[in-house]
Formats: C-alpha cells, structure tokens, sequence
C-alpha cells in the first residue's frame, strides 16, 4: 500500500501474482538455484524460519510459505531455521564467506558492517515493491543506507523493532499512592516515584538496572541518549559519551543506589534478572521494551492488568534495536524480487504473517503492544485500526509511551554494540556496587577500553 488504500486490500492485491520480469539463474553465494527465463521458476531461501521447538511460530510459517507459493506459482521459498538467527560469534565468518541466504536475516546493528564488506545487494532500484515503502519510518530505513537519508542506496528492509521506555508495575504505583496511568516522564520522576515504591517495604525495590552480561552498557547507551547524549561521533570512530550526559548517567545512578537507597542491594543483574523481579511484585520499575509484558506474563503468569509501559524520561531521545533483511550480493534480480514479495507477505503487511492479527489472537497470543512499530503516516493510522479490532490486552496500559514515541528521536546501537556495551557493564557494576566509585574515572577509562574497540575494528 502506498499509504493511500486500505491495508487489507493490499493484502489481496499482494498474493495476487508475482511476475518476476528478469530471467532466475543460480545464486552463486547461497546455491539456490531457479531456471528458466522472463518469469520462469525461481527459488530462494530465506533466513530466520522458527525452529522447530516453537511449534505455533513454525506451523504459521510453514503454513504462509504455502499460501504464499500457491498465489504464485514458481516460486519456491525454502526456510532456514538456523537458531540464534543471527549468531554475533559466527555471522562475521558467514558473511565473509558467501555463504548467507538469499533473504538473510540481521540484526540492526549489523547494517553497516554488512553493506560495508560488499556482500549484500543494493535493492534501491526494486523500493517501490516494498509494501508501504514510503510509510516506513526514515530512522529505520537509514540503518540499512550507505549514506543515510535519500543517499540513492538502499540494502534491507526493516521488519522489526523496539523503543526502549519505561516497565513498570501498576500494582506497585497504586499501592504507593502514584496514579498508574501517568509513568514517570522525566528523570527526577523516577527518582520521585521510586523513593514512594521503595517506601512499602518488604524487599519492594523502587527501580532497577543491569550491570552484566552486555546489559549494563545497553542500558548505559540508553540513558545517555534519554538525556540528549551520543556514544560515539558521527562518523563513528569515536566514543562520545565521556562528557557532562556520561557522567550525570553515571551520577543519577550512584545516587539512586546509595543515597535514595531505591535499588536494592543485589546488582550484577542481567536480562531476566529484572523480569523475574517485576514477576515477584518486587520491583517498581526498569527500563525496557514493550515486549517485555509478554515475557512476563507468559513466563510467571503476571496478567497484563498489572503491567504498564511509559516513555523513556526525557523524552529527548529513545534507543530502538531491531531486525531487517538483507539480500545476498549474488543474487538474480528474479530472487531479489521474489524475496522482496515474500517480506512483504510475511512482515510487512497487515492481516498476514507476523501481522496476522486474527490467527494472533485465535491462538491466544498479544495483540496491541505497540510493536513492531514500523510505519508513520497513513500506514500507521490503518495498522493501528486493524490492531484495535482483535486487541486482547489492555492496550491502554501504554497509552503514554505510544503517545510519546511520534515526538523522539529514534536512535540505534552504537557501532561495535556488544564490545562496548561488555565494557560499560563494569562502569555500570561499579557505580551500583562502591559508595566510593569514582563516575568520571569509571567514564575515562570505558571512553578508553571503546577507542580501541572502534579502532580496532577500522583496521
């Protein structure tokens, strides 16, 4: 859809046909193959296929592959179900070798590495194939550009994404006197809320952080850009965040954790740490994504009632993470258009695939997190509509965290991400575990340890 017409119809107009104009020969990096001329068969393979252990996710997949190879006919789709997707220790190698899906998957932070080794194929020429290209928003669309925005050069689609705000307990807001339908939007306002959650007592921790496993420096990423901070300059050879924004992060958390006394003392926390204590009842409030709720009730049984998301304070900037595809440099443009036809199918139009809101809801899985957020415009305003239809959780409960989204910043993983965010874990961990932790020298010395990462990976 160009923004114009119903999503819906789209969805008809989509699976109607593919004609796929130039001729399909052996794609030399992946060994798929199709034959034949103007239109003949052509076979792809696409990356990120649910394993077999997620039985519902995979009985979807296979079950749209089929609807999406009867509505047209040769084209044969062929499902890599590698798990993890995308495997930070082993994707490098994969790359360079040749050896990725014709549709592979990436993580955003790949975007640039990938297009910078010359193994992903410019796909700008075939754009307006993309459903509801021109309703994309820019932010993401620039993390699969050379050159940013218009550079005239395009390598992925964006299929998925997350905006960082705040989760937190409704529970625990009304019980401490706090009106749950207003999430703090600034940072004294957590501090302010978390010393009244922290005032009930019994264990009750107000809010709280990560300091290990690459989740400290995530986080630490995502603060200094709530605050107006970068983490490294533009032309991302430098860190950037050694300066007053840094360190007010720094500070602001010293001060929470020793004297508000609002963040318990148990720290070395990673990922699930934090959701297990919003679980228990025992946490106020965290920094996270949207899809955290699910994680939360579908793990400990939390009903959605009792869990809220709001924006993250500051309101000057959010961290967005998230996933696209890229297309193998040795594909035929009868591939590139192909898998271009099968995103579309399968991520990027509502009423099907992953925006199947019906089959969602049929199945008992969430329908209304305001997830995955990929649209502005016209587009935005239809999915919203056919999400609203088939909503099976309280959709009001982060009423201000999508009202917020529309007037930030979105920005992404800082170059190298995981190096750097291993090293900010101990900055973070310091800060969380000494009374005495020096903030500016913890900030010298992760400035340091992160111009080497950079440096190193330039060579």
């Amino acid at each position: 859809m160009t923004g114009r017409r119903n999503r819906s119809a789209v969805a008809t107009a989509l699976v109607a046909g593919l004609a796929l104009s130039a001729a399909a020969c052996s794609s030399g990096g992946s060994g798929n193959t199709g034959s034949g001329t103007g239109g003949g068969p052509v076979a792809i393979t696409v990356g990120c296929e649910p394993p077999t252990s997620q039985a519902s996710a995979r009985k979807n997949w296979e079950a749209d592959v089929a609807a999406f190879e009867k509505a047209n006919p040769g084209v044969t789709v062929k499902g890599d179900d590698s798990n993890p997707c995308d495997d930070p220790a082993t994707f490098d190698a994969k790359l360079a070798s040749g050896k990725m899906d014709n549709v592979f998957y990436t993580y955003f932070t790949d975007g640039a590495n990938v297009i910078a080794s010359g193994q992903a194929a410019d796909i700008q020429q075939y754009a307006s194939q993309i459903n509801d290209y021109k309703d994309i928003q820019s932010s993401l669309l620039d993390i699969y550009r050379q050159g940013g925005t218009d550079s005239g050069d395009l390598y992925g689609i964006p299929t998925g994404n997350y905006s960082l705000g705040i989760v937190y307990s409704r529970t625990l807001f009304q019980r401490a006197g706090l009106d749950p339908n207003k999430p703090p939007a600034t940072w004294d306002e957590v501090e302010s809320d978390a010393i009244a959650i922290s005032k009930l007592g019994g264990g009750i921790v107000g809010y709280g952080d990560y300091s290990a496993a690459n989740t400290g420096g995530w986080h630490f990423a995502a603060e200094v850009y709530s605050r107006g901070g970068k983490m490294v300059t533009p032309d991302g050879k430098s860190a950037a965040f050694d300066d007053a924004t840094g360190l007010a992060t720094l500070q602001f958390l010293h001060k929470l954790r020793y004297v508000d006394n609002v963040m318990g003392t148990k720290q070395g926390l990673q990922y699930n740490d934090l959701l297990q204590m919003m679980a228990s009842g025992k946490l106020g409030m965290y920094v996270g994504a949207p899809d955290n709720l699910t994680s939360i009730h579908s793990q400990y049984n939390v009903p959605y009632t009792d869990l809220g998301v709001g924006p993250m304070p500051g309101e000057a900037a959010t961290l967005v993470g998230g996933s696209g595809y890229m297309f193998n440099k040795n594909d035929t443009p009868a591939q590139i258009q192909a898998g271009i036809k099968f995103v579309d199918y399968e991520f990027m139009t509502s009423g099907l695939g992953q925006f199947d809101y019906q089959r969602l809801a049929q199945t008992g899985q969430p329908v209304g997190l305001p997830e995955p957020d990929l649209w502005s415009g016209a587009a935005a305003t239809a999915d919203a509509a056919a999400v609203a239809k088939y909503a099976n959780i309280p959709t009001a409960n982060f009423a201000a965290y999508v009202a917020a989204i529309p007037t930030m910043k979105l920005l992404v993983e800082p170059p190298q991400a995981q190096a750097i965010y291993a090293q900010g874990d101990k900055a973070m961990d310091a800060v969380l575990t000494s009374p005495n932790a020096d903030p500016q020298g913890l900030l010298d010395t992760f400035k340091s340890q992160a111009n080497s990462i950079l440096a190193n990976a330039q060579q």
